[in-house]
C-alpha cells in the first residue's frame, strides 16, 4: 500500500511538472511570436540599419556597433529556440488552432531569415551601396510582408480566442507602427 501511494504521488508530481498552465502555453505559443513583428517591414529594416552596440572592453566599458550578421544571428537564434519549444509542445483539440498557426508562422519566416536577411546583413557589413540594400529590402517586403501579416493575424486571432476561453487578459498593442 505504501509503495502504491508513493508511486501515485510520483506520477502526479511528474505529470504536473510536464504540463503547462494555460498562461504558460499562451505565452510560449502566441506572445513569443511578438519577436517576429516587423518581419518584411520597417521593423527589421531599422534593426539592421541601426544595429545595437556590444561591450568590447569590460574595464573601460567601451562599446562598438554590432555587425549586422551578429544582429541577425542573435535574432535567428532566439527565433529558432522559440520554434523548437513550440514544436516540442503537445497538441490537443483545445490548443490545435493556436499551435498550428504559430508553427506555420515560424516555418514561413525562418527560411527568409536564413537566406534573404542573411544576405541583407552581409550587404550592410560589406558597406554595399544604399541602392543595393534598398533593392533587397524592397524585394523582401514585396515578396513576404502580405503573407506574414496574414499569418501573424491568424495567430493573434487564435491566441485571443484561447486567452478569452481561459480568462487570460490580453491587450492589443502595436509594437512597431508601420
Amino acid at each position: 500500500m505504501k509503495k502504491e501511494f508513493l508511486l501515485l504521488i510520483t506520477c502526479c508530481f511528474l505529470f504536473s511538472c510536464s504540463s503547462l498552465s494555460p498562461e504558460q502555453y499562451f505565452s510560449k505559443v502566441a506572445l513569443n511570436s511578438n519577436l517576429l513583428y516587423g518581419f518584411a517591414g520597417s521593423g527589421m529594416q531599422r534593426e539592421l540599419a541601426s544595429p545595437s552596440v556590444k561591450l568590447v572592453d569590460e574595464k573601460t566599458l567601451a562599446t562598438a556597433p554590432m555587425k549586422r550578421t551578429e544582429v541577425l544571428q542573435a535574432k535567428l537564434d532566439a527565433i529558432e529556440n522559440n520554434y523548437k519549444e513550440i514544436k516540442d509542445l503537445e497538441s490537443n483539440e483545445e490548443v490545435k488552432e493556436m499551435l498550428d498557426a504559430s508553427k506555420t508562422l515560424y516555418e514561413y519566416v525562418l527560411p527568409v531569415y536564413r537566406n534573404e536577411y542573411r544576405e541583407l546583413a552581409a550587404l550592410y557589413d560589406s558597406n554595399a551601396g544604399a541602392d543595393k540594400i534598398a533593392a533587397l529590402e524592397k524585394s523582401i517586403s514585396d515578396k513576404y510582408e502580405a503573407t506574414f501579416l496574414e499569418l501573424y493575424s491568424a495567430l493573434g486571432k487564435a491566441g485571443k480566442a484561447y486567452a478569452a476561453k481561459h480568462g487570460i487578459k490580453v491587450m492589443d498593442v502595436n509594437p512597431s507602427p508601420q
